[in-house]
Order: C-alpha cells, then sequence, then structure tokens
C-alpha cells in the first residue's frame, strides 16, 4: 500500500543530504538514490504520516537469472531522515 498524501503533479522538494550521493527526481515525492559513480543504488520516497514525514528507502532487486522477469524495487525501511534512509540503500 503506497499511503503517499502528494498530488502526483506538484513535485515535493528533494531533502538535502549530508553524504556523498545526490538525488535525481523521479516522481513528485520520488527521487532516484545516485551513488558518486553515477551508479543508481535504490529509491528515496517521501511519505506522508501522522506524526510527520517519513522517507522510505526502496532497493532494486534484480530478477534470479538474466532474462527472467522484470526487477522491482523492495522496501528497506521508513525513516525520520533522508540521511539514515540512504544509509541503509549503501552495500
Amino acid at each position: 500500500m503506497d499511503n503517499t498524501a502528494f498530488a502526483p503533479d506538484v513535485p515535493v522538494a528533494a531533502p538535502a543530504l549530508r553524504g556523498r550521493e545526490r538525488l535525481a527526481r523521479a516522481g513528485a515525492a520520488l527521487w532516484r538514490v545516485v551513488a558518486p559513480d553515477d551508479r543508481v543504488i535504490g529509491h528515496l520516497r517521501q511519505v506522508d504520516h501522522p506524526l510527520g514525514v517519513r522517507f522510505r528507502a526502496e532497493r532494486l532487486q534484480l530478477p534470479p537469472r538474466p532474462g527472467g522477469a522484470a526487477g522491482r524495487f523492495v522496501e528497506v525501511g521508513e525513516f525520520w531522515g533522508a540521511d539514515e534512509a540512504v544509509a541503509s540503500l549503501r552495500s
């Protein structure tokens, strides 16, 4: 269930990060997390929560064998800070 409460056509400002990763917009409240070597290491999604804004980290899970079904994003967790969410995506 996606409980984002943001209008799809109204972009939310990207959160500032302290780490070396950068964010590239992928949706109104969704960003690709890009490593310093330009690899996409996951997604950061801003999620509405009754106590404030949370950040959901999502990692790309590739199919077990080449030519299989397309990859999918799997939730790693939800965090109160964007930096903590991005840290959870580092290998």
